[in-house]
């Protein structure tokens, strides 16, 4: 392997012919070509850094930069810095756990219903056939449209192309007052698997079922049925 003694003997051969010679003086140009010619060899970069190492060095030497500029205006220098980062860590932590993960809102309001209309026992029959397969979100939907095609079976709402399922879930309150919430929650679940971009879950599929089946079985308030007298 090369060694550095070999850019001492390139110059040495280039300054004297011969030791009983005299010194030659010779221009700096041929001097520094021949010592960069040497040095350019592989083996004296064997040992270097790989472009990724020094990427990472540049990046690293700009973020140590950033960090004392922002410390030099920060008050408290270096050490109000960190309080300031740490105090809006804990702010944004603290959002997040009151807030919950971010919800997607509905980006449309749909009619709840396709064109072909289905009775409730179909839509039901659908509802668990997409669940069985593990498909959630049709399941949801379909649960979701079995729930207010009995209601309209049952005359506690008007059929009304083009209702959507909050518009349904408001309808259904009157007369069914105690499940209110509930039939508002469910209103939700199928807006965000269908609009919102959420997956629907084996939980969202079995709330919906339980709610279905509780809603077919609760005695409606009829004085706030569509029809009653007012």
């Amino acid at each position: 392997m090369s060694t550095p003694g070999g850019v001492l003997r390139a110059a040495a051969g280039l300054t004297s012919a011969g030791g009983d010679e005299p010194p030659v003086t010779i221009p700096r140009g041929p001097a520094r070509e021949a010592a960069e010619h040497e040095l350019s060899k592989p083996a004296y970069h064997e040992n270097d850094p790989s472009w990724f190492l020094r990427a990472l060095n540049k990046f690293w030497e700009w973020v140590d930069k950033l960090f004392d500029a922002a410390s030099g205006v920060a008050p408290g220098g270096t050490l109000g810095l960190v309080v300031i980062l740490l105090a809006v860590v804990a702010v944004a932590a603290a959002f997040w756990w009151r807030l919950g993960t971010p919800r997607r809102s509905p980006t449309s309001a749909a009619p709840l219903f396709d064109d072909r209309p289905r009775s409730a026992a179909e839509h039901r029959a659908a509802a668990d056939a997409h669940a069985a397969q593990g498909h959630w979100n049709q399941a949801v939907q379909e649960r979701m449209r079995a729930l207010v095609r009995s209601l309209e079976e049952r005359a506690l709402l008007d059929p009304r192309p083009g209702r959507t399922a909050d518009e349904a879930a408001s309808e259904a309150a009157r007369p069914l007052p105690g499940h209110a919430d509930r039939l508002h929650a469910a209103a939700r679940d199928f807006d965000d698997v269908t609009y919102g971009g959420r997956t629907g879950t084996p939980d969202t599929y079995q709330r919906l079922t339980a709610l279905d089946t509780e809603v077919e079985r609760t005695t409606p308030d009829l004085t706030t049925a569509p029809g009653a007298p007012r």
